[in-house]
């Protein structure tokens, strides 16, 4: 499966917006929200709501994507996400403010990163654990 990298980005300016209001709010559920949102689209990323907002109301007018990339290291990427959301959503949750604040903050940066520069840090990772893994 292929994935057009634009719905990737667009995905990435959601999600910034979406840990932003987590941090100016404070909101625990919102991150909580955001994980299950990652969760998601970790498992399929043309399932996520933010896929389908995407193709529904900015893919037409665009039109077909150039180039495409491969899902596995989206799914990786994600799967990050969904960690640091999960950890930032306990944190507040539990009191621990400081800790939601920072797993949300490290989420917005490499959200903000993909959005902003489409350098999506998840992916990168993802690509130099394959190359170590076949070099072991």
């Amino acid at each position: 499966m292929e994935l057009d990298p634009r719905g990737q980005r667009f995905a990435a300016a959601l999600t910034s917006a979406v840990i932003i209001l987590v941090l100016a709010t404070g909101s625990g559920w919102l991150a909580l929200a955001q994980a299950v949102v990652f969760a998601i689209t970790a498992l399929d990323p043309r399932k996520g709501p933010y896929g389908y907002v995407y193709r529904a109301l900015i893919l037409p007018r665009l039109g077909p994507p150039a180039e495409r990339e491969p899902a596995a290291p989206v799914r990786f990427a994600q799967t990050v996400g969904l960690g640091f959301l999960t950890v930032s959503a306990i944190g507040y949750l539990t009191g621990l403010t400081t800790l939601g604040v920072v797993a949300a903050a490290f989420g917005l940066l490499a959200a903000f990163l993909n959005a902003a520069f489409g350098l999506c840090l998840g992916c990168e990772a993802y690509l130099l654990i394959k190359r170590a893994s076949v070099r072991a």
